[in-house]
């Protein structure tokens, strides 16, 4: 309906222009215009319809183009403009994003690979630290369940108890612990030195049961019957304990026992 009112307007105009132009020319006499021939009908339906058809289209341009805004407003609904705007501004002042608006993405993706590397190395070393703390404290306990077992197996033998340190630091070099906690010599293959019977491994108190010969010195020599100097035996006042009812004792039990000058006997 619209664009038929317009048409009918254009035509009203035109006809009007063209009895006002028919009069003039005729100096006001003679009453009737032009005569509209189907031909002009025609020139004037084209004309009105070139100047509507521009105006449909500009206005089709133009619903389109709302629509189309209005479908992007759809994608902020709910979004608070204030916070966006600050957001925006952080932005702008952070240093990777200047890099990243001016397309230095190299230098950006550098940087951001630096802080992994280094964060990886930050843990990596504090692994590394706790990994060597454990080994220090586990190197530590081992140590001492191998004095443990020395000191065990010197009370089993009955040795001095002034001449157990000397055994604890030559033991040291000689044995290690397996991984039940055992004291064994290892040999150079790496494989555990076997005892006497060819089957057990050589322990410490196989070990401290030679050293009766090459070390004496490490072990009471008893008594000396009649005759000598003293013409008597010899006694003493140290405290005793039999061999079963040490061996019974946990290692811990063991070593305090042999510390506190106790001596086994059979």
């Amino acid at each position: 309906m619209h664009v038929f009112s317009v048409s009918k307007l254009f035509k009203h105009l035109f006809l009007n222009f063209m009895r006002f132009n028919a009069t003039d020319d005729t100096g006001g006499g003679g009453g009737g215009g032009p005569e509209i021939t189907p031909e002009i009908e025609a020139v004037i339906a084209a004309r009105i319809a070139e100047a509507t058809n521009g105006l449909k289209a500009k206005n089709s341009e133009l619903l389109g183009s709302l629509q189309k805004q209005k479908e992007t407003l759809k994608q902020f609904e709910g979004i608070d403009v204030e916070s966006v705007k600050q957001i925006m501004a952080r932005f702008e002042n952070d240093e990777e994003a200047k890099l990243i608006k001016d397309g230095k993405f190299d230098q950006v993706i550098e940087r951001r690979t630096e802080k992994l590397r280094a964060e990886s190395e930050r843990q990596v070393q504090q692994a590394l630290e706790k990994v060597k703390a454990a080994e220090k404290r586990a190197q530590n306990f081992e140590g001492l369940v191998l004095d443990n077992h020395i000191r065990a197996a010197a009370a089993t033998a009955g040795m001095h108890p002034q001449a157990i340190e000397d055994a604890l630091f030559r033991g040291r070099s000689i044995f290690t612990l397996d991984a039940e906690g055992k004291a064994i010599q290892l040999g150079e293959d790496k494989h555990p030195v076997l005892g006497k019977d060819g089957k057990s491994p050589f322990t410490p108190a196989e070990w401290l049961e030679s050293m009766k010969a090459t070390a004496p010195h490490w072990f009471p020599t008893g008594s000396t019957g009649a005759g000598g100097g003293q013409g008597g035996s010899k006694t003493t006042n140290a405290k005793t304990m039999k061999r079963d009812q040490f061996s019974a004792l946990p290692p811990v039990e063991q070593a305090e026992t042999v510390r506190s000058g106790v001596q086994i006997i059979d």
